[in-house]
């Protein structure tokens, strides 16, 4: 079901909300595949004064049409539910993507730290009470990342390794106008176009082109621009 899984009938509340009371809530959809979680949810946050809900998709399928059809800031998705975390990461390719909450998490650093690598900005443990979730889910919708100081601590670990990581690459090495000019030899675009478009010599160019292949150890403009490929 895309629609509200409240309608304005039930909950007089909705109807009498002013555009700028609407415009201050967190608007979220709730997906699950099994409908009494799925409905009791849905109808505990919409008495919540702060939450409006939008729809009670059942399926990933169902999640992806009704974020077309509402756009929520934030997604509460069961993880239980098959697919969940595919489509969770398809997410991020979306103009306005939403913030997703995953329910029915253990909350261990490991498995926090793999969500949030996947974009996932919010977690409910099977331990939390539903005062919790409606917590995290205004602070997802204000653009926070709640977690507990242990949770945050791997985080930040991460974090330093993956940044200790990108500075033992080869395309760490570049200056910001060589992987400027790599970034366009990866378009396709030639040293003369190249210089048309950052208003530079073409001589400058060339000069750059094989600073690039020294530095990322490779002969061909091709392997430089596989290069990038591979890093993203």
């Amino acid at each position: 079901m895309v629609g509200p899984a409240v309608g304005a009938a039930e909950n007089p509340e909705i109807t009498l909300r002013s555009p700028g009371e609407r415009a201050q809530m967190a608007r979220l959809v709730v997906c699950a595949e099994i409908r009494l979680y799925r409905e009791g949810l849905s109808e505990a946050l919409s008495g919540q004064p702060a939450i409006e809900v939008l729809g009670t998709p059942r399926n990933c399928d169902e999640l992806l049409a009704c974020l077309e059809a509402v756009n929520p800031q934030v997604v509460v998705v069961d993880t239980a539910m098959t697919g969940w975390l595919s489509a969770a990461r398809s997410l991020r390719s979306r103009s306005d993507p939403a913030r997703v909450v995953a329910l029915g998490v253990r909350g261990l650093p490991d498995e926090v730290i793999t969500l949030a690598e996947a974009g996932i900005a919010g977690y409910v443990t099977c331990e939390d009470s539903f005062e919790r979730l409606v917590e995290i889910v205004l602070a997802v919708a204000r653009g926070e990342m709640p977690c507990s100081p242990r949770v945050s601590w791997h985080l930040m670990r991460r974090v330093a390794s993956l940044a200790a990581d990108a500075h033992d690459t080869p395309l760490a090495r570049l200056t910001v106008r060589e992987r400027e000019i790599l970034v366009l030899i990866e378009q396709g675009l030639p040293n003369k176009e190249i210089a048309r478009r950052l208003s530079i010599q073409l001589a400058t160019v060339k000069n750059h082109v094989r600073s690039i292949l020294d530095k990322l150890e490779v002969h061909t403009r091709g392997e430089a621009a596989a290069v990038i490929r591979r890093r993203g």
